[in-house]
């Protein structure tokens, strides 16, 4: 987590930077009581802030992670709170997982409203550190893009049938910014599940389904903390990622996008070659450049 004083003006970087959507506890309350919604990753972080505020909104929020002890804390919490907190632990990594945990959620509570799928897996390796690690692209897919994706597949058909429902996908800005060495396998299972899903959304969106894409910004969190470079960016807390979250369940929005995002994507497909040159010396000039 960043600690320490930080200089003035600050909270004006980080909104300038990260985006900073504020919804009213009113217009929550009125678009998410009584709803059945479902969060993943909401042991820790922004999933876990996420399905604080929207059962404080009047939600009934099923908690999913692969921690069940955590899942609990948080759930125990809710409910001294006054709110309403299911647990369902699930390795969404694992198909039969994700089966089984639809099956018992439609069993119990018959509908799922709202899907905010938040879980995800950051990784920041070069390639050359890769090359006997497979597996980290395998893991690294299954969690941001195939997992997600077979949740939705699972969940959709009850949603077409009540034609209702919608899909929150919390993304990263990185998907709509040029591409940054050390990060491929992580973005690129995140721009996976992107366009998988906005496809998706052109088949669903007549039969009552829409879908919510937020392409949050640095976020300072346990998945952050250990990349230095970024603790000492602007971000935003937990809580704060938790409004745009909160905002695209209440308000659907195609997409919520940071200030920087549009301009540093027309950047760069506008000057692509130049783009990735810059990236390139930046590369080699923090530690790249070694041969392997």
């Amino acid at each position: 987590m960043v600690t320490g004083k930080r200089p003035f003006g600050w909270p004006l970087l980080v909104a300038l930077t990260n985006g900073r959507t504020r919804i009213s506890d009113e217009r929550l309350t009125a678009a998410v009581r009584d709803k059945v919604i479902l969060v993943t990753g909401s042991s820790y972080g922004i999933g876990e802030a996420t399905a604080r505020r929207l059962a404080a909104a009047g939600a009934t929020v099923l908690l999913v992670a692969r921690t069940g002890e955590q899942l609990q804390v948080v759930a125990d919490e809710i409910r001294a709170s006054g709110g309403s907190a299911y647990v369902y632990p699930a390795n969404l990594a694992e198909p039969a997982a994700v089966e089984e945990l639809v099956r018992t959620v439609l069993a119990e509570h018959e509908r799922v409203d709202v899907l905010v799928n938040n879980a995800g897996k950051s990784i920041r390796r070069s390639v050359a550190d890769t090359y006997q690690r497979f597996h980290d692209i395998e893991r690294t897919n299954a969690i941001n893009y195939l997992g997600p994706a077979k949740l939705v597949l699972e969940l959709l058909p009850s949603m077409r049938e009540r034609r209702s429902g919608h899909i929150v996908n919390v993304s990263t800005a990185g998907v709509r910014t040029p591409p940054m060495a050390r990060w491929s396998a992580y973005l690129a299972s995140k721009s996976a599940f992107d366009v998988w899903l906005r496809c998706v959304a052109q088949e669903v969106r007549g039969d009552g389904v829409t879908t919510s894409t937020v392409y949050m910004g640095l976020v300072h969190t346990r998945m952050s903390e250990p990349t230095p470079l970024l603790n000492k960016m602007p971000g935003l807390t937990p809580a704060q990622a938790a409004d745009q979250v909160c905002t695209a369940v209440a308000e659907r929005p195609h997409n919520i996008t940071p200030p920087f995002v549009r301009p540093a994507d027309a950047v760069g497909n506008l000057l692509r070659v130049p783009t990735d040159r810059l990236l390139e010396q930046y590369f080699r000039r923090t530690g790249g450049g070694k041969k392997r």
